[in-house]
């Protein structure tokens, strides 16, 4: 077992995850006082749903449910059932591409149609570009 994450270093890691490779911000950890290696740094972000390469068009199930105001597993769901295009992270996470996250808010399925016309167009836009 490691040493356990500091809230401030866990900090860093939530601000720095989607902009920055593990190289990066354990740089910056170690510039900050605390010393983690890359791969440390690669196993936490794994651990908590994130990309470990910065690509700005992929979005985790949290942060599309967290910018829809909807419940995470809300977003999963529409993962599982086929409806949102999706590549598994680990055995909970997954990485949404923007353009599928485009496709699904242009053709939602039926079911939830309603549901999908009623989010806030500008909140669709930030997320999709």
């Amino acid at each position: 077992m490691g040493i356990r994450w500091h809230e401030n270093e866990l900090a860093t890691l939530y601000e720095m995850a989607e902009m920055y490779t593990p190289n990066q911000i354990a740089f910056r950890l170690k510039r900050r006082g605390y010393h983690r290696t890359a791969s440390a740094v690669r196993r936490k972000l794994h651990s908590l749903g994130y990309s470990t390469r910065p690509v700005l068009d992929n979005y985790s199930c949290r942060e599309i449910a967290k910018n829809l105001c909807l419940h995470p597993t809300t977003v999963t769901y529409w993962v599982r059932q086929g409806w949102l295009k999706a590549k598994k992270r680990c055995t909970s996470c997954y990485q949404v591409k923007s353009r599928d996250l485009k496709q699904f808010f242009k053709n939602p399925p039926q079911s939830i149609r309603k549901r999908i016309m009623e989010i806030d167009p500008q909140v669709v836009r930030y997320l999709v570009g």
